[in-house]
């Protein structure tokens, strides 16, 4: 006994305790606090706090329900079509390749119209100044 409450050796009935007090269908699935002080209540061992924590930020049920603290996103809108070759283009690195010619980079860059791409080689290490000069 420690201050009216059982020590819990080491072991699985500490993971037992906290099963039996988190998954009841009265009170259980109530969040970090609520099921610490459930189980402190009677039972007591040193990292009790830590264990409870792991054991509900673990627990499937509660993460596929919890209150989301974010506004969902907004609705998909569909991109504008392009009306003209090069006016609506994306680029993108493909980096980390062996070196070639001194270049271990490839730039990309595509046009969304008719679907022309254009690879250019440079350097890892390029500024954006200079990513304005390849294209």
């Amino acid at each position: 006994m420690k201050e009216g409450r059982i020590y819990v050796p080491e072991g699985e009935l500490r993971g037992e305790i906290i099963c039996l007090h988190y998954n009841t269908p009265v009170g259980g699935h109530g969040g970090r606090w609520k099921m610490a002080e459930l189980v402190t209540r009677n039972y007591w061992w040193p990292g009790l706090m830590k264990e409870v924590g792991k054991y509900v930020k673990g627990c499937d049920a509660c993460q596929r329900h919890k209150n989301r603290s974010k506004a969902p996103a907004g609705k998909l809108v569909p991109n504008t079509i392009p009306e003209k070759p090069w006016s609506h283009i994306s680029a993108d690195f493909i980096t980390k390749l062996p070196l070639a010619q001194e270049y271990n980079t490839v730039l990309v860059v595509c046009d969304y119209f008719s679907k022309m791409v254009h690879f250019i080689a440079t350097m890892e290490k390029t500024s954006a100044e200079e990513l304005a000069r390849l294209f």
